[in-house]
């Protein structure tokens, strides 16, 4: 649905437009499967570009790890090919699913926020438009088109988290539903007030801040409550890295707990180094 309503704006627009099919080298006919998609859009007068992911960067073959492999393989073939924009076809489903998954993973309200329209994955600008448009109105548009569509298998392996919250909603009674639906949206509606406070208490404790560091007080962070100071330190993470993806909680949760003691010096986040300067606390990247 995506790629064809992309086709027709682009078109408009008079741009330029290139699928990105990736083999993931999960299931054994997904080499087939990114062929038939290939030669479909050839069909159909759309450039496609099949990426495929190294082998050994397939050890547990999980979601999250496919996720990685998928994303870093789409962006390095952007960041190569001087493309600005890279759009994904999440819908309105997907985002609840997430929600769901990080509300059972304990996830603070910006986590609970789950997919944005736009967001930066290692530099590159990732648009989501159909965020708001269920998959059945996918599917009505896919039909009335005659566009053609693979099923994925896994969304129906129950080994995934997804794809069992995906099974839960499916056989879930409206109420149920619409209550889900009804705690997703006031997380929706108020997350931009709560973004808004963590870069208000941010820029109000910054002393320095240039390309290479970032330092802040440290006795001002102590002061703030758990969620609020995990928050600030994701968004400074984020400032480094130039991506939406920072460390999850539980590692901010044992920098925060290493902040607490007397010998505290420094500490490495994902490649973010943290050192304690008198009253101020140190951000930078680690060097390569």
């Amino acid at each position: 649905s995506l790629l064809f309503l992309l086709n027709t704006f682009i078109k408009y627009k008079k741009g330029n437009l290139i699928a990105l099919i990736v083999n993931h080298r999960i299931r054994k006919n997904s080499k087939e499967e990114a062929k038939y998609v290939s030669t479909y859009l050839d069909k159909n007068n759309i450039n496609s570009h099949i990426l495929t992911v190294d082998k050994d960067n397939v050890t547990k073959k999980s979601m999250n790890e496919a996720r990685n492999n998928r994303y870093n393989l789409l962006t390095k073939y952007c960041i190569q090919n001087n493309i600005l924009h890279l759009f994904v076809a999440h819908h309105k489903e997907d985002n609840l699913e997430t929600f769901l998954n990080r509300k059972i993973a304990g996830s603070d309200f910006y986590g609970l926020k789950s997919m944005s329209e736009l967001s930066l994955y290692n530099k590159v600008c990732v648009i989501r438009p159909l965020l708001n448009f269920s998959k059945e109105t996918l599917l009505d548009y896919n039909k009335k088109n005659k566009i053609e569509y693979i099923n994925d298998p896994t969304n129906l392996n129950l080994d995934y988290t997804r794809s069992t919250i995906r099974n839960f909603l499916k056989k879930s009674d409206k109420k149920t539903v619409k209550e889900i639906n009804k705690d997703f949206e006031k997380i929706l509606f108020y997350s931009p007030f709560f973004i808004q406070m963590i870069f208000e208490i941010l820029l109000k404790n910054i002393f320095h801040v240039d390309s290479k560091k970032i330092i802040i007080s440290l006795k001002n962070i102590k002061k703030i409550n758990q969620t609020t100071s995990e928050n600030i330190i994701k968004k400074i993470y984020q400032f480094f890295f130039h991506q939406d993806n920072a460390p999850r909680s539980k590692k901010i949760r044992i920098l925060m707990r290493e902040l607490n003691k007397l010998n505290f010096n420094t500490f490495n986040l994902k490649g973010m180094i943290i050192k304690k300067s008198d009253d101020f606390l140190v951000f930078s990247k680690k060097s390569s």
